[in-house]
């Protein structure tokens, strides 16, 4: 009830009865009928499509110094997936880009893979490496 309601009601110019009716009138109009299909198409628009995922790219890096290994790790953090040839640094270097690199992939839950003598693959969360080619490498 209004307070305009209940005071007209109080001085008896309004019956409770034509107040109890329009509040009903006034109820049915604010709730819209619903069809439960409708909610439930509403409420799974969670379909994806099959090719909604764009082109990936691999981004091939040739490190020449350790300065190089903050670029690689920017591929990372955008999501692509790197493959690492440190054959052209020094071993020491080579050690600290792997190091950092290791640490970059683990902040980003990603992984860090050997492909072969001196060079690795660096993968984000979103790219899964599946096998190993070890015994290709201990045939050669």
């Amino acid at each position: 009830m209004g307070v305009m309601n209940k005071f007209m009601n109080f001085l008896g110019l309004q019956e409770e009865e034509e107040i109890v009716e329009r509040e009903r009138i006034v109820e049915q109009v604010e709730e819209p009928e619903t069809n439960p299909f409708e909610q439930r198409s509403k409420s799974k628009n969670n379909i994806v499509s099959i090719h909604s995922q764009k082109n990936v790219k691999v981004i091939l890096n040739e490190p020449r110094s350790y300065e190089e290994t903050q670029e690689i790790a920017d591929h990372l953090r955008s999501r692509r997936p790197v493959v690492v040839n440190l054959q052209r640094v020094r071993p020491d270097q080579a050690t600290r880009i792997v190091d950092f690199l290791s640490g970059t992939v683990y902040a980003l839950n990603g992984s860090i893979s050997k492909i072969g003598p001196n060079i690795f693959l660096c993968t984000p969360d979103s790219v899964e490496i599946h096998g190993s080619i070890s015994e290709i490498m201990n045939e050669g």
